[in-house]
């Protein structure tokens, strides 16, 4: 699904990244973890067009995509949730959903508002709100619903749960946990790695622009005191 081979990226004459791999495969799970610095936002900058890499190779579904305008790479079927939610703070939560809405992947079930509403009952009780009214949980679920509705191959989130509720965190994670169960391919970053090893199939760590881990989860389960020293939990 996801490729990304000896990567090396970053901003003007900054280098960020270092001969980044990772993979994910079609309906699999993959998370991405390290401090905050690390480069882990410049990976997913890199992957979905927003900067330019400077080497390496960056391929989605075996098209190679490094180097394509953003534009183009969400067209090919990748779904960003940014770091921040970034949602259009003057529109209500249904104008949110529709406003990138497209079936440009051919999906035979395609997303649409009333599927999104089922995985988010409360944006449905509030698809009538400006979105800047809404509490950052329900933003996150906007952005998230906002993702899907573009019916993407793979789907990314930049610190997912960052600065939620642990009620709403356990609801985001309920939500990937059945979009997986769905035959979902997501990439994820976050921190939280009691939730991620139960929930996810692979997992990277990544320290100043490196992979420096990689591994299942019942690998990260043997070795997770390592992981949590990089991870800085």
């Amino acid at each position: 699904m996801l490729e990304v081979a000896g990567l090396e990226s970053g901003y003007g004459r900054s280098k960020v990244l270092f001969g980044v791999d990772l993979a994910v495969a079609p309906g699999e799970m993959v998370t991405l973890m390290g401090r905050n610095g690390m480069g882990k936002t410049t990976l997913v900058k890199s992957v979905t067009g927003l900067v330019r890499p400077s080497g390496g190779r960056i391929s989605l579904r075996g098209q190679a995509i490094h180097g394509l305008a953003a534009h183009r790479i969400g067209a090919l079927g990748l779904g960003l949730v940014p770091e921040g939610r970034h949602v259009f703070p003057t529109l209500t939560v249904e104008e949110n959903l529709v406003a990138t809405a497209a079936n440009r992947t051919g999906h035979a079930a395609p997303w649409t508002l009333q599927r999104v509403f089922a995985l988010f009952p409360r944006l449905h009780e509030r698809r009538r709100q400006k979105a800047r009214t809404l509490s950052g949980g329900e933003q996150q679920m906007v952005a998230i619903g906002r993702a899907l509705m573009i019916n993407p191959h793979l789907l990314i989130l930049d610190e997912a749960t960052e600065g939620l509720a642990p009620l709403i965190r356990l609801e985001i994670w309920n939500c990937l946990e059945r979009l997986k169960a769905e035959g979902q391919a997501i990439l994820v970053i976050d921190k939280n790695i009691d939730h991620l090893m139960r929930i996810a199939d692979r997992h990277y760590v990544m320290e100043k622009g490196r992979i420096v881990w990689s591994g299942r989860s019942d690998d990260l389960s043997r070795d997770k005191l390592r992981v949590e020293a990089y991870v800085g939990v």
